[in-house]
């Protein structure tokens, strides 16, 4: 596609959004039953496949092949026991888009998208985008299936790329994650107009949620797309500014520190606490060096900086500190031309939301560490005068995901608790008024309970 190509499209779509119009409708895929679901259509899409399936959950997909356990593996703490038993109508399809990385339904297209539709609504509707790389149903043990059983109507997208190569999404950098935002808004205005025609009337509040960079999108969603919300949760979630973009700024340090702590080396430990590595985490360490934080790293430089490493696509994996130019263990965000922190721009975040607002992050968050995020972003919704919107607490305990609690279960609390405690704060807050607690740091429960969070302490 040439650029003139892919600009074009990304301009159209968000103009479509901008005045939140509706593309034509597409029809929907026949499943041979009889299910209410066939009759609905989702506006803009060009694919769909209706089913209605006895339960909503993880528990009722999982045996029918509607949901994909890769997409949510290592998200939740083992032994995690999920609501279940909600009946409904499920959408899944895509929108238009010429990029291929989903591979779900055996479909090889981006832009795809869930949409639930429980029988009994209490009128409100979730949005989320995926952490990470990851696919539509990323979010359904962690998100979907809480709110589904609290009466939610629930829809996700892909956020319109997936997986490490996600930098070839587009052709000038930055487009792939400028998608991103796109795309939640356009499935937060589809699932609005079908709830509307499933339900009779449309949804009386819509909350954007998320995890990680789907947290960073909640973000930008309530700074650049309010009024179609009304709040939102971000949990762990990414920050992208000119001057800070999160992955690039805090992982490099550890790639060049790591391997000399696990060597045991002088000064190593005091190297990874200064880039933000709290202590006490050391734990999760290793876990996250092999199988997070080269391939994030490389995967976010080269969507915005594909100049670094030359004709390389992704770069070096592991390359050893001190191999100079292209390695991304030496990458130095800060000397790099104005034209990478411009790509950065595209995407940045101002902290001017104009919508409630709760952040959650744990304060063993050893991806996205949390004096170099959260409380960065909190600061930033202060500077810009809407700190009344928002609510930060630190979950003393919590890591990036919570997958990782089996790594060091005396030291690592699940966060699951306190995003379910945080979301029903959030409808009180919209809807009675009630404000929730005024944030800080979220104590471990005091009996050492893994499933307890309160807000206000303790």
């Amino acid at each position: 596609m040439s650029r003139t190509t892919y600009r074009r499209r990304l301009v159209t779509l968000a103009a479509t959004l901008l005045t939140a119009g509706l593309l034509p409708a597409a029809g929907a895929g026949a499943t041979g039953t009889d299910c209410a679901g066939e009759r609905l259509r989702v506006p803009g899409a060009v694919h769909v496949v209706a089913h209605c399936p006895d339960d909503l959950t993880t528990a009722g997909l999982l045996p029918l092949g509607l949901t994909n356990p890769a997409d949510y593996a290592g998200l939740q703490a083992s032994g995690t026991v999920n609501p279940s038993g909600v009946p409904g109508i499920q959408l899944d399809g895509y929108f238009p888009d010429t990029s291929t990385t989903n591979t779900n339904h055996g479909w090889n297209h981006d832009s795809q998208f869930v949409i639930r539709l429980p029988e009994r609504w209490n009128g409100g509707l979730v949005v989320a985008g995926p952490p990470g790389v990851r696919r539509q149903y990323a979010n359904d043990r962690i998100i979907s299936d809480h709110v589904l059983a609290r009466g939610f109507a629930y829809a996700a997208t892909d956020k319109g790329n997936t997986g490490l190569e996600l930098h070839r999404d587009g052709v000038k950098p930055g487009d792939a994650v400028v998608e991103w935002n796109l795309r939640l808004a356009q499935l937060t205005l589809a699932a609005k107009k079908v709830a509307a025609r499933y339900y009779g009337r449309p949804p009386a509040r819509t909350y954007a949620t998320g995890l990680s960079a789907a947290g960073f999108l909640v973000r930008r969603q309530l700074e650049h797309f309010p009024r179609l919300y009304a709040g939102g949760i971000d949990w762990n979630g990414l920050l992208l500014t000119r001057d800070q973009p999160g992955l690039l700024t805090n992982l490099p340090p550890a790639l060049r520190a790591y391997p000399r702590w696990e060597r045991q080396e002088p000064g190593a430990a005091d190297a990874m606490y200064a880039a933000g590595y709290p202590k006490g985490s050391e734990a999760l360490w290793k876990a996250h060096y092999l199988n997070l934080w080269d391939a994030l790293q490389r995967t976010v430089r080269e969507e915005f900086d594909p100049e670094y490493d030359g004709a390389v696509q992704g770069g070096t994996p592991f390359c050893p500190e001190g191999t100079g130019a292209g390695c991304d263990t030496d990458y130095d965000y800060g000397s790099r031309p104005d034209s990478v922190h411009d790509a950065v721009e595209r995407t940045a975040l101002t902290g001017r939301i104009a919508r409630p607002l709760i952040s959650l992050q744990g304060t063993l968050d050893v991806l996205l560490p949390i004096s170099r995020n959260g409380d960065v972003y909190s600061r930033m919704v202060d500077g810009s005068g809407r700190g009344a919107l928002h609510r930060y607490y630190r979950i003393q305990g919590g890591t990036h995901t919570d997958g990782f609690r089996d790594l060091a279960p005396t030291t690592v609390r699940p966060m699951q608790p306190c995003f379910t405690a945080a979301f029903d704060a959030l409808v009180a807050w919209t809807t009675r008024g009630t404000t929730p607690p005024l944030g800080g740091t979220v104590p471990r429960p005091a009996d050492g309970t893994a499933t307890g969070c309160s807000l206000s302490g303790g």
